[in-house]
């Protein structure tokens, strides 16, 4: 399964594809008993994709067989085992996509010229995707996470690893010892050079940002520029630049619940001042308004908050799931909407909107 989504993958996942474009999309279980229903659902809207593109007239015998194909082998890359709270099998034309996702999803199958997205992207949104890079003198590797699981960035030049082919053995002989790790000068130049290949990847890929490494080595690449300077978090920490995933998670995750409390914080005194100058929107009726207006500025939802609801062409009406005609994953799509417009979402705890409907924004007018 494809271990992160980020601003480009969620780009590239957005664009028209030939038809058709398949998307199945179902909420998961991490634990028993909940979980024993996961592959029966998984097998039964598979079957219920493949019929859909069997008995599709439009869809051309080739594009048929490769689409069926697609979906079998997406099915292979499922791992069950291992899952988070929803689930997302893309597949049109020689192409296929497996997504885990840290946010729940309703069950369901589209097929169209365009993959369902709404979904991943509010799972992106909420999983508050960082970086964490470590430093030594001789290697600075790079990990993408979330508060529950981190990965190493491997390639884009990392991890970059320094040979120390020129040590000094007539200073060695001469007074016995060599010279400081982080004072030499071809130190100070591969240490520059991580800021400069750290420069691209948060240009490309803006996320916070958390340094770790010895004192020594974060001072050092304070001096190289201004990207450790302005991290979201340093933390003097050494031996992490070959440490496994599970021990950079837990290094970093106190930093990292203390900058998701921040955020929440800064989003609240915003929320409040906006209701002062009466630039705000409560309740999920007023905002998915002001969201489909592009007017939302800053968008705050509780974290487990969800809505089915219909459209009755002028409000959005609380209703049944399963019903016809119902949205059952329509706070994601307000929150796609916001950001499809410019605005920041923030993730608040449960019951800290209850006075304002469990969703607000503050507004742009």
């Amino acid at each position: 399964m494809h271990p992160a989504l980020s601003p480009a993958v969620l780009a590239e996942l957005r664009r028209p594809r030939p038809y058709p474009a398949v998307s199945i999309l179902m909420p998961t279980h991490r634990r028993e008993p909940d979980d024993a229903q996961d592959p029966v659902r998984l097998r039964n809207l598979l079957a219920e994709a493949k019929e859909r593109v069997q008995a599709d007239p439009d869809v051309s015998r080739a594009d048929r067989i490769d689409v069926l194909g697609q979906l079998d082998r997406a099915l292979a890359e499922v791992d069950l085992v291992h899952a988070e709270d929803g689930l997302a099998i893309l597949a049109a034309p020689g192409e296929h996509q497996v997504w885990s996702l840290g946010r729940t999803a309703p069950a369901r199958v589209v097929v169209s010229d365009t993959f369902l997205t709404r979904n991943l992207v509010a799972a992106h949104a909420a999983e508050r995707p960082h970086w964490v890079v470590a430093i030594a003198a001789d290697r600075v590797a790079v990990w993408g996470g979330t508060e529950e699981r981190v990965a190493e960035r491997t390639g884009n030049g990392f991890p970059l690893v320094r040979v120390n082919e020129n040590p000094d053995p007539e200073r060695q002989e001469r007074i016995g010892d060599s010279p400081s790790t982080f004072r030499d000068e071809e130190t100070k130049t591969f240490l520059r050079r991580a800021e400069t290949e750290l420069g691209k990847l948060l240009a490309d890929d803006p996320r916070p940002l958390y340094v770790v490494g010895e004192a020594a080595a974060l001072a050092l690449l304070d001096a190289a520029g201004p990207i450790a300077r302005e991290a979201t978090a340093q933390i003097p920490h050494g031996g992490l630049a070959q440490a496994d995933a599970e021990t950079v998670r837990k290094v970093v995750a106190p930093a990292v619940r203390a900058h998701a409390e921040r955020e929440a914080a800064d989003a609240l005194a915003l929320l409040d001042r906006a209701r002062g100058g009466k630039a705000y929107a409560a309740g999920l009726d007023e905002v998915w308004q002001a969201a489909g207006q592009g007017r939302v500025e800053r968008l705050l939802v509780e974290e487990n908050y969800r809505a089915t609801v219909r459209d009755d062409g002028e409000h959005l009406v609380p209703d049944e799931a399963g019903r016809p005609g119902v949205r059952e994953d329509i706070v994601d799509e307000v929150i796609e909407r916001a950001l499809d417009t410019g605005a920041k979402v923030a993730f608040v705890p449960d019951d800290t909107l209850a006075d304002s409907g469990r969703i607000a924004a503050a507004l742009r007018y």
